[in-house]
């Protein structure tokens, strides 16, 4: 039973760290349509600027839960305005000025950091099951990304400026019509995508160590996860999650973590190759 128990709880994590690093993409990407290669560089902004916070005296939970987001959705803001709304609809030139950004991030950090791991201790302590230990912190990051999903969902669908910035995606010219700036919602949704980004780089900075050039062990399986889990926007970011980390989980038990990531690759092959516009045109139509 307790083995069973510390079982449920890694595969939770597992699911629960591909909404985090994902759920900024899938505002950005699922929405927008805009590919951002620069999406996992954001992720180590704000795993920067928590480890910076905490080090000028910051409460953790204050550093990463508010001010990295602030910072890195503010950082979002001005890159938007100055290199991304001039690049709308033309989806190789966002690509390959996103691709520019990231490089240039990645060096900025190489400057600023230096070129070596760093990161902050893990805020909560480790709980006991029976003879296992379960890190603590994990489940602080499983109930993060519930909150996250239920806020989505909630904004998206339950509020004015939810189904403004949804209609604003799907017909830029009848939100026009209807008095709205497309210009505005636009960057305000781009905004909030890279604030998404960097909660999850603070979020995740306690467990895993941040170096310049992490970024790009978040953007592929971000990717994954947007496409596999269709137009659907929260409903596939969870479907696509939880069918990921299910299988990621399964064979690093049965296996080895890096048997496990590799399966996390195999599995989204042959999902796409069934459903190649993703889990949500198959399953859960209509749903947003």
């Amino acid at each position: 039973m307790d083995l069973a128990v510390v079982i449920l709880v890694e595969v939770l994590y597992a699911i629960a760290s591909l909404v985090l690093i994902s759920a900024g993409l899938a505002v950005v990407f699922g929405m927008m349509k805009v590919i951002n290669l620069a999406h996992g560089e954001f992720m180590v902004l704000g795993g920067y600027t928590v480890i910076t916070a905490v080090g000028l005296g910051v409460n953790i939970f204050v550093a990463m839960l508010i001010v990295a987001p602030l910072v890195v959705g503010l950082f979002g803001l001005i890159v938007e305005r100055l290199v991304f709304r001039h690049l709308y609809g033309r989806m190789i030139d966002t690509m390959l000025a996103s691709w520019g950004l990231s490089l240039m991030m990645i060096g900025a950090f190489k400057m600023i950091f230096g070129n070596t791991q760093t990161g902050v201790t893990g805020p909560i302590p480790g709980l006991t099951v029976g003879d296992y230990q379960i890190n603590g912190y994990n489940l602080f990051i499983i109930v993060v990304s519930l909150l996250l999903l239920a806020g989505m969902l909630a904004v998206l669908r339950g509020t004015r400026a939810g189904l403004i910035a949804r209609g604003t995606m799907q017909r830029s010219d009848m939100a026009a019509a209807m008095g709205h700036s497309p210009d505005r919602i636009y960057m305000t949704t781009f905004a909030v995508g890279s604030a998404l980004a960097g909660l999850a780089g603070a979020v995740m900075a306690p467990l895993v160590g941040i170096v310049p050039t992490a970024g790009a062990g978040f953007i592929a399986k971000a990717f994954i996860t947007v496409i596999a889990g269709g137009p659907s926007l929260v409903t596939g970011l969870a479907t696509a999650s939880g069918a990921f980390g299910l299988v990621n989980q399964a064979f690093s038990f049965l296996v080895s973590p890096v048997i496990g990531d590799v399966a996390l690759l195999v599995a989204a092959v042959v999902l796409l190759r069934l459903m190649p516009k993703g889990i949500t045109t198959r399953f859960f139509r209509g749903r947003l």
